[in-house]
Order: structure tokens, then sequence, then C-alpha cells
């Protein structure tokens, strides 16, 4: 495992990244889009456990912290949605020239919105797209996000709302969610993105469920349904395991790897 700074314009992106097995002919780059403020950091134990899996299987997998997160330059209250879209770009440059082969786009919750995003409007090239648990829209995760802010109020006798929130966001107002600084132009960005149009490519999307014969949520369903209608069928299937991104103590759910090196390696090299 590489730790690397990739430049980005006037800014550095901290990365990892896990070059294919000398074991294994090369089938291309893997790039991860990490999720929203405290899920990326528990998430990456995770994520650092499936990047060694597509690794071994001969993908390149880069692991980028996206300005103002992790170890890149930048304060998270500096974010905006659309400087996010050019790390992708400066990321997905940077992995096409160590790893030539099929670019693929791994998101992880809102993670996945943000790469379909990119991709539809031209910033992101990608020729495949493995989705974990992806967002179905911001504004659903704009509210959870929120509801952070909701239950420390509560416990400080202070109530608020989402909806007196995002008010004092439209307003122009930063706010402080769970020790993160949301500046109101990230905040409107996540709100207003929607479930992006059908991937014109392979598309694996890929849920956690708590216990066996649990299926994917009725929100997952209706954008499949509209996605299949566009005529993209994406490889749609449920695992069980722990929701690691959210829980108190670091977690994990393996059994999503078996599933995404599947998808790997059906694609073409």
């Amino acid at each position: 495992m590489e730790p690397l700074f990739i430049d980005a314009g006037r800014k550095r992106l901290f990365a990892l990244f896990l070059p294919p097995s000398a074991d294994r002919p090369p089938r291309g780059g893997v790039l991860y889009v990490p999720p929203f403020a405290e899920e990326m950091n528990k998430s990456r134990a995770m994520a650092v456990s499936a990047a060694r899996a597509f690794a071994a299987a001969g993908w390149g997998v880069l692991l980028p912290d996206l300005f103002g997160t992790g170890d890149s330059e930048g304060d998270f209250g500096d974010a905006r949605w659309e400087g996010w879209r050019g790390d992708l770009t400066a990321a997905a440059a940077w992995l096409a020239q160590r790893c030539p082969g099929t670019p693929v786009v791994w998101g992880l919750r809102l993670g996945a919105l943000l790469a379909l995003d990119a991709a539809q409007r031209g910033a992101l090239d990608a020729r495949a797209f493995l989705l974990w648990q992806p967002t179905s829209s911001g504004e659903q995760a704009l509210t959870q996000f929120l509801r952070l802010r909701l239950a420390a109020t509560l416990r400080d006798g202070e109530p608020e709302t989402p909806a007196s929130l995002r008010a004092r966001l439209a307003a122009g107002e930063s706010i402080e969610v769970a020790g993160y600084a949301l500046n109101p132009e990230l905040a409107t960005a996540i709100d207003a993105c929607r479930a992006p149009a059908a991937p014109a490519m392979p598309t694996a999307w890929i849920e956690v469920v708590a216990e066996s014969g649990r299926t994917l949520s009725p929100a997952t369903r209706r954008t499949l349904d509209a996605w299949a209608a566009a005529g993209c069928s994406a490889q749609a299937s449920a695992v069980v395991g722990e929701a690691f991104w959210g829980t108190q103590e670091i977690a994990a759910a393996p059994a999503l790897i078996a599933p995404s090196l599947a998808f790997l390696q059906e694609l073409p090299a």
C-alpha cells in the first residue's frame, strides 16, 4: 500500500494506492469515492479490506481523501460539491496513468451519488460502476446528517428541526453538525442532488441488510425500476452484514467483497 499526494489544481489530495498483484494479469483501475463526513472514517477499514481483495485480483485501487477530508489539504467547511467532482477528475487521471485498462468507479453511500453525478456531468471517465449502499438522493443524505445535530440539541434543551436547520443554511449560515462545519453551498448542492439518470455502462448495486431473507429497500427498487425502463439493467443484490458506515464501533461487512469481485471479474480488461 502506497501513501501519496495527488495534485488537483491548487490543492493536494492524500490517497492510498494499492497496485495490482504481480501474480495476476492487470485488469485496470478502481477509483474509490468515500462516503460523507464521519461515515468516511467509519468505513475506512472496510474499504481497505476490499481494496486489498481487488488488488489481489489484478486491479489497481486508489482510495483518495477528498478536499477538506481525512489527510487531504483544506478544511471541511471550505469543501464544495463541484470541487469534489474536480477532485475525482484529478484522481481518475492519476489512476489511469498508473493502471491502464478498464476504469471502474466504486462509490459508497453519498460517494456513490457523487460518482454518478460527476460521470453524468462529464467530470469523470468510467466504464463501470460498483455501488455500495448508494444514497437514493442528496436530500435524504442531508436530512440524515442534520439529525445528528437534532439529537445533540435535544439533550441540550434547544430543540431544532430539519426545516429550521435548512432555513439557516438557506440564509447563508454555516452550522456545525457532529463536529463538522457544514457550509451552506455544500449543503444546498447535496440537497439538490437527486437519483441520477441510468448509467450507460455495467453497474453493480449492492446493499447490506441486517438478516438473511431481507431484500433491497423500496427506494432502491424504485430507482432500479426507473433505470431498467431507461435501458440500464444493473446487477442488484443484498448481503448480510453490519451497517459499518454508521456503527458506534468500527465494524465490517465482509460479504460485500465476493459479489464485488465477481462483478469486476466479468468486466473486459
